[in-house]
């Protein structure tokens, strides 16, 4: 394991050498990382970014496409062709059908490349002709992103933390039952392995469905063409004194550590550690309406997996000594459409502190972070309605699976985040004080103008912060 890990250190460095000195003959490439946890909208988020960019009448706050410096952006063949493409002209249909509906969540890593034809700034720009940029969009699922804070943990460490943690999530009780049925210190059966693993995938899946965040392994959500093979067959165990070679527990640890090295290992080596802007897609509404214990969940979450981004500024020096270094990451609390816009500050500033955590070990890396509320496509429209003498900022959507009008108030966000955070980190079951509410909305069907990408809320604004000092 030493060996190979040198060996993919070297390698990874001779490529960034070889990137860096072919970099001022070459067009310049953002390799931009698009990621989430489940439902937090990365296909829709994808699919509308790019429409917008190739249709940039709604993107005000993009400067270049508001200055008129970007003369065209088309899409080109991904450079890479290995991995699948990114399904845009498809996931584009399925929203902007006479009858829209929404278009299948990621379950794999995919690629998308864009050239940016643009006019240089400054005082060099004006004796410049323009120059092409290329964008790469790599979707890939937040599940794997989480694993990645498995490669700094050995196998009792894990199964402690995830033990330690399963007293109120769902489906627990089944797996820990497994557990009990099963003595870890004894002889290895296959067919134990197999239902002691089964109840823990299946806890894990419930989890997910009520909201929980940190579900890892996440190849166990989302198994490929893995599922069924041994490196997707272990559980966390309760610990053993000096458990013996054929036991199930050692077998669980070599398990365990085949899945760190051959599915986590070659993820982060051949796309995470070639990213350099990444965004981290949100469903802050979905927690805060899933309880204080899915809430805390997230925030450990998103702290734990900023530790797999190596965050920094691409300077000469540390690409040449230490490879490519994600410079900006974009937090984003997705479905700000569900909400009027007077409580978009208070979804914003609570998304700030629940990644607090995270953002400040970002930016003392050197990278630059920044949170925000958002929504890829607008599914609803706002109004005012009068409750009990009281003028409430409500949305009106089509709601999801049923083909009528409705209007929602989910209730009101604090504008103190410690209001929330608080009963969060001390273990509460349940909000004392408010009750909070999440519908789901179906897109609305969409008339275009020419030029007009699909409507939507600061999208431009992610995209001013993600790309704009680099056009």
């Amino acid at each position: 394991m030493v060996i190979t890990t040198l060996t993919n250190t070297i390698t990874r460095g001779v490529g960034t050498i070889t990137d860096t000195l072919s970099a001022p003959f070459t067009e310049p490439v953002i390799r931009l990382g698009v990621t989430g946890l489940s439902r937090a909208g990365k296909t829709v988020f994808i699919t509308s970014l790019v429409a917008n960019l190739l249709n940039r009448g709604r993107m005000p706050q993009f400067h270049a496409a508001a200055s008129g410096r970007i003369q065209t952006i088309y899409l080109q063949p991904q450079p890479d062709d290995t991995m699948p493409r990114f399904d845009y002209e498809n996931h584009l249909a399925a929203l902007t059908a006479k009858n829209p509906h929404w278009p299948a969540g990621t379950q794999r890593i995919s690629e998308l490349r864009l050239s940016i034809r643009v006019q240089p700034t400054g005082l060099l720009g004006s004796f410049q002709g323009p120059r092409t940029v290329h964008l790469d969009i790599v979707d890939y699922p937040g599940e794997w992103l989480l694993d990645l804070s498995l490669m700094d943990k050995d196998f009792a460490t894990w199964s402690a933390e995830v033990l330690s943690r399963l007293a109120g999530r769902p489906a627990a009780a089944d797996f820990e039952s497994a557990l009990d049925a099963c003595d870890p210190a004894s002889g290895f059966v296959e067919t134990q392995a197999q239902d002691v693993a089964g109840a823990f995938t299946a806890h894990l899946k419930a989890a997910r469905e009520a909201g929980f965040s940190d579900c890892t392994p996440g190849r166990f959500l989302l198994p490929g063409d893995l599922e069924g093979s041994p490196v997707l067959t272990f559980a966390p165990l309760p610990p053993v004194d000096r458990p013996a070679r054929k036991s199930l527990w050692r077998e669980f640890e070599r398990r365990f550590e085949s899945y760190k090295r051959n599915v986590v290992r070659p993820f982060f080596r051949d796309h995470f550690a070639k990213i350099d802007r990444q965004i981290v897609l949100v469903d802050v509404l979905g927690a805060i309406h899933s309880g204080p214990q899915a809430v805390e969940d997230m925030r450990r979450a998103m702290a734990d997996i900023l530790g797999a981004f190596r965050p920094g500024r691409n300077s000469f020096l540390t690409q040449f000594f230490q490879g490519r270094r994600i410079e900006k990451i974009l937090f984003a609390a997705t479905k700000a459409d569900h909400l009027h816009h007077q409580q978009h500050p208070q979804l914003t500033a609570i998304t700030q502190a629940l990644l607090r955590d995270a953002q400040d070990r970002a930016e003392f890396s050197g990278a630059t972070t920044q949170a925000m509320s958002i929504a890829a496509l607008r599914t609803t429209v706002e109004e005012t309605r009068n409750h009990n003498g009281v003028d409430l900022g409500v949305v009106r959507g089509r709601i999801l699976r049923a083909n009528e009008q409705k209007a929602f108030y989910p209730g009101a966000l604090p504008t103190d985040p410690a209001h929330l955070l608080g009963p969060a980190r001390s273990g509460a079951k349940t909000w004392l004080d408010a009750d909070y509410e999440v519908m789901s909305f179906a897109p609305a069907p969409l008339t275009l103008k020419p030029g007009d990408g699909p409507p939507h809320i600061r999208l431009d604004r992610a995209a001013q912060f993600l790309l704009g000092d680099k056009l």
